[in-house]
């Protein structure tokens, strides 16, 4: 092959693939609808908190005598204070007379709609841990949540007070602690967790959206034979690194878009949420570093997976055959979900090292590394050497696959086939 390639050709063909994506609707469309999705995480959640906050008319028999009053009182405060997803208007009904009398009765009442629910609170019940709960539906599981939480107060309080026990000085000696952490070295703040996180997010919608984007567009052009004819005046690594280039930055401007939209939308709240911070608190920090080592594992992982692409497309007939062997390469993107959690506790065991260390997993599980705490600078280093080295071997095989295999029609190749492509194509 032939390294001598003319820049101006590539750029010929980048240009051209660019132009000829952002000018779709498709990809406007596909621009809008991330950030009206961000939007809705932002606003839907609020509103959801609104709508889902119910309200019950609840009858309470207590045979205990020593609950009804309180859970009333607990009740009523939080209805008042706005706390939890329901809200009870209780009314207390004596148990005095025939027992099977007064559960038809409260049964009845249900049915008529004069109350939502009615509960049966007896010793026998509370012994076992349990208290009756009659409606008309009971899949009401967030009025029922909380109305658990609140008997479970109140029985509680009721419990120790009559065990002799200052229910006060117990809540505050089993008062819960929280750690207050401070990273001292080696890391790089709990903002750069957010972005390693948004970068799995991020790195898999990019990689499998334009990934698939190149193998459509060689899939199409070979299919068209438009391909014939650009090969007249342009060389095939000329046209698939231009290809390459040209989708890549459409993916850019994307995510630029993104971004920004999304600086938007957080900004106001995140304004407002400084302005309660103390000033001593250590607020996260996303170092310049870690958006410059962002930025390489992106451009590492979009170059990789798309030469892969590109392959593959040249190398198959239609989209259907494409897929089969393009599944193989989704699960190099899939596969670091797998290890994101036990990456992030601990970054330094074998695990992390040894799969930030194996070039198609590197773009995603070395960022969270990066993110989580720097590590050496000699796996640093190793990371980028392989990362950056396989990759460049995928685009070397990848155009040696693309001169041969765009030109090839009917009959569908196999594996054998297309590494024989790539070791002896002409130069």
């Amino acid at each position: 092959m032939r390294w001598g390639l003319r820049w101006k050709n590539i750029g010929i063909v980048a240009k051209r693939e660019f132009l000829a994506r952002v000018k779709t609707k498709g990809f406007w469309i596909g621009t809008a609808l991330l950030p009206l999705m961000m939007a809705a995480w932002v606003i839907v959640p609020s509103l959801l908190a609104e709508t889902t906050k119910t309200s019950q008319k609840l009858a309470i028999v207590d045979r205990t005598g020593a609950i009804a009053e309180k859970l009333q009182q607990v009740l009523a405060e939080r209805a008042e204070a706005g706390r939890g997803r329901a809200t009870f208007e209780t009314e207390v009904v004596s148990s005095d007379g025939d027992t099977e009398a007064l559960r038809e009765s409260l049964d009845q009442r249900v049915l008529d709609e004069e109350i939502g629910a009615w509960i049966w609170i007896d010793d026998t019940g509370l012994a076992e841990g349990r208290v009756e709960y009659h409606a008309e539906s009971t899949s009401n599981f967030l009025t029922q949540d909380s109305l658990e939480d609140v008997l479970t107060l109140v029985v509680r309080e009721v419990r120790l007070t009559a065990a002799g026990y200052d229910t006060e000085q117990i809540d505050e000696l089993t008062r819960s602690v929280r750690l207050r952490t401070t990273q001292i070295s080696g890391g790089s703040g709990g903002g750069s967790l957010g972005l390693a996180l948004g970068t799995f997010v991020i790195l898999y919608m990019v990689l499998i959206l334009y990934g698939q984007q190149v193998l459509q567009g060689v899939l199409e052009e070979k299919s068209s034979r438009i391909v014939e004819v650009m090969l007249s005046t342009v060389r095939p690594a000329e046209m698939m690194g231009g290809k390459l280039l040209g989708v890549g930055c459409v993916g850019l401007v994307q995510l630029a878009i993104w971004a920004g939209t999304a600086l938007v939308l957080t900004a106001p709240g995140l304004i407002t949420m400084l302005s309660f911070i103390p000033e001593d608190a250590n607020l996260p920090t996303i170092p310049v570093t870690v958006v410059i080592h962002f930025f390489l594992h992106f451009l590492m992982g979009y170059f990789l997976f798309s030469a892969c692409y590109a392959m593959i497309g040249s190398a198959f007939n239609d989209l259907q055959e494409a897929q089969q062997l393009a599944g193989v390469v989704i699960i190099f993107i899939v596969l670091p979900f797998i290890f994101l959690m036990p990456v992030v506790d601990d970054p330094d065991s074998t695990l992390a090292v040894v799969t930030s260390l194996i070039p198609p997993l590197t773009p995603l599980m070395m960022m969270v590394r990066i993110a989580v705490k720097m590590p050496p600078w000699w796996q640093l280093t190793l990371g980028y050497v392989l990362g950056f080295g396989f990759t460049g071997f995928m685009i070397w095989a990848a155009s040696r696959v693309y001169r041969v295999g765009i030109l090839m029609y009917g009959k569908k190749p196999t594996i054998p086939e297309i590494w024989r492509w790539a070791r002896y194509s002409g130069r």
